[in-house]
């Protein structure tokens, strides 16, 4: 690739954030080549990994936008009709979008599905080049180009650098840019879970004294499971024959589910949440988990990724017909703004969660079970967070809270108290924005 094309771009990474990169740039014009450790067999048919994406309206729209949606099977899109959350033995709440008009709060499909449509996609884009089995040696600064250095000895060059190498990004290292790293001393173990009781497609995740349960609704019959405990007990987990494990895990979720066993193999990840100082520099950029590395309890990571490609992408494409190039600073600028003031409130507010519900500590529980209990005894709080979900925009939030407080007729309580959170969502969107 000439060092001098003004259009050229340089992905490190071909996970899902990097190919859906890719193919929103080639979308707009630009030339990309993508750098990948991995062999062209494992991008072609990924592995199962235990992760489950829980898919946003606005991700799967983006998705749809980059002819990605289509091309994974209809047997791996799951339905999350409603979510329940609880503090041990609590009651606890339901999250659902029927305020929105929604039948549901968003799908789940499978990491190794949207890898492997990805792939499709990105091969079938003649603008993009992927070389498999590289990794990157070391980076040069020249002019108004990247030079990247492979450790098989090839030199490529490209007008703008991308980082899209995972939270841990060895890219981003290369590059000099420091990132705040919170390691929650935890392990997250997932695998699928076939159960006797169907889950009629209700998400749920309790927290408990040293771990948390979620299960991810699959088909009617199987749960994806996903179950935070110590790095000991993940490996102690990890020993287990299927029938000693599954036995282990009817015990951790109470039996709720009833005769359980597993249908995958099991997957462990380490628990830590990463923030980039910066997410754009001369001439390169980060995205997905590169930039922002989200813990897993709100399941957003992956939207998040997506809502990062899709912000730089509009930037670039606005700079290219500007007659701008690919590492216009102020496109760069403007995507970084966008995608840190995007990004921050959810990696702080779940930073939040996540120390509230993993506090064991006595002092912690009144405050746990009195976020449990108002959340359970407000609707427009369970709606406002729906809206999240389902990225309602402000406007169809104060719709939706209008067209419950509707709903409830002439009782004058509940009246009083849904105008009260409609006036209090129309107050916050104000100060917000």
């Amino acid at each position: 690739m000439n060092s001098t094309n003004p259009r050229s771009v340089l992905i490190v990474g071909a996970g899902p954030a990097g190919l859906c990169l890719a193919r929103a740039l080639a979308a707009h014009g630009f030339e990309i080549d993508i750098v990948e450790r991995q062999a062209e067999a494992a991008l072609a048919e990924p592995a199962f990994d235990g992760r489950e994406i829980a898919l946003s309206h606005g991700s799967m729209n983006i998705l749809k936008r980059l002819d990605i949606w289509r091309r994974i099977p209809e047997t791996e899109i799951h339905p999350l009709r409603r979510a329940h959350v609880s503090d041990g033995a609590r009651e606890g709440f339901d999250v659902n979008a029927d305020a929105f008009g929604k039948d549901r709060l968003g799908n789940f499909v499978s990491n190794q599905a949207i890898r492997a449509a990805a792939w499709q996609v990105v091969r079938e884009t003649r603008a993009v080049q992927v070389h498999t089995g590289a990794e990157v040696k070391a980076l040069e600064r020249e002019g108004e180009a990247f030079c990247v250095y492979l450790v098989d000895g090839r030199r490529l060059t490209a007008a703008l650098l991308i980082a899209a190498d995972s939270r841990f990004s060895q890219t981003r290292r290369l590059l000099g840019v420091p990132v705040i790293m919170h390691d929650f001393g935890k392990t997250m173990l997932v695998c699928r879970m076939h159960h006797e009781i169907p889950h009629e497609g209700v998400a749920r995740e309790w927290f408990g004294h040293g771990q948390t349960r979620a299960l991810l609704p699959l088909d009617e019959h199987t749960v994806s499971l996903v179950l935070t405990v110590t790095g000991q007990e993940a490996a102690e987990l990890q020993t287990l024959d299927e029938d000693a494990f599954a036995r282990n895990i009817e015990r951790r979720l109470d039996y709720r589910l009833g005769t359980m066993r597993p249908v995958s193999t099991r997957h462990t990840y380490p628990l830590v949440a990463t923030w980039a100082k910066r997410f754009v520099g001369p001439g390169f950029a980060l995205v997905g988990d590169a930039a922002v590395g989200m813990h897993p309890v709100t399941a957003h990571g992956f939207n998040l990724g997506l809502a990062s490609i899709d912000r730089l992408a509009a930037a670039l494409g606005d700079a290219l017909t500007q007659h701008h190039g690919a590492a216009y600073s102020a496109a760069l600028a403007r995507y970084q703004h966008s995608h840190r003031v995007g990004a921050l409130p959810l990696f702080v507010g779940t930073g939040m969660i996540v120390g509230l519900y993993t506090d064991d500590r006595t002092l912690a529980q009144p405050l746990r079970h009195a976020v449990i209990d108002g959340m359970r005894r407000l609707q427009p709080l369970r709606d406002i967070l729906a809206a999240a979900v389902v990225d309602a925009t402000p406007s169809e939030i104060l719709f939706g809270l209008a067209r419950r407080a509707a709903r409830l007729g002439p009782n004058p309580l509940a009246y009083r108290q849904e105008t009260a959170s409609v006036d209090h969502a129309r107050f916050f969107y104000r100060n917000a924005v």
